[in-house]
């Protein structure tokens, strides 16, 4: 659900989770809502997990290679050393962040900022993703994105992983990693 100005809270902050499978456009909204920011002339700060290096180091993309230059962090209290001026922060990958990150959005929320993340709500076994079960439970919005199933075209929520390891985080794209309704989704060996 985009937040619209009739819907924005007044004189708060609030947080916003994008969350679904790969392949899902998960970063493609939180890019979409990051520039609308940047349009308003806000002042807008981007983090991403150094451990994202996937199409490049120094930002957030898309599978549709949409982009916008980001901060890199290597963990979640970075984010408090740069958001001090910012009035929305937007956060990819989130998945990959322990848990400290939810009490650093609910700060960042506390202090009258807008917090947009985007990120993985199942992993690859389809089991909940934490942190974003616990930011999904704290957020004011929501927005679950489905893709398409590559095996027989449903609305898929899951990731099937293609390579063998039994890793919970492994970096990949497609040629990792597929979407998959619950149907054709299947937990590798």
């Amino acid at each position: 659900m985009e937040v619209t100005q009739q819907q924005a809270p007044q004189n708060t902050g609030w947080i916003e989770v994008v969350a679904g499978c790969m392949f899902s456009g998960k970063t493609e909204e939180l890019i979409r809502r990051l520039r609308r920011a940047q349009i308003a002339r806000q002042k807008v700060l981007i983090f991403k997990p150094r451990i994202d290096n996937r199409y490049s180091s120094n930002q957030i993309v898309s599978h549709n290679t949409q982009s916008l230059e980001s901060i890199v962090i290597d963990k979640a209290e970075d984010i408090l050393l740069h958001a001090k001026d910012a009035q929305v922060i937007g956060i990819d990958e989130v998945q990959f962040f322990d848990m400290s990150i939810v009490g650093i959005c609910n700060k960042l929320a506390d202090e009258g900022k807008r917090v947009i993340v985007a990120g993985l709500d199942q992993d690859y076994r389809g089991v909940p993703f934490e942190p974003v079960p616990q930011l999904l439970s704290v957020a004011e919005y929501i927005t679950k994105t489905l893709a398409i199933c590559v095996v027989c075209g449903n609305p898929a929520d899951r990731t099937q992983r293609k390579i063998a390891n039994a890793d919970r985080v492994v970096v990949g794209a497609a040629d990792s990693y597929e979407a998959r309704c619950r149907k054709c989704h299947y937990i590798p060996d």
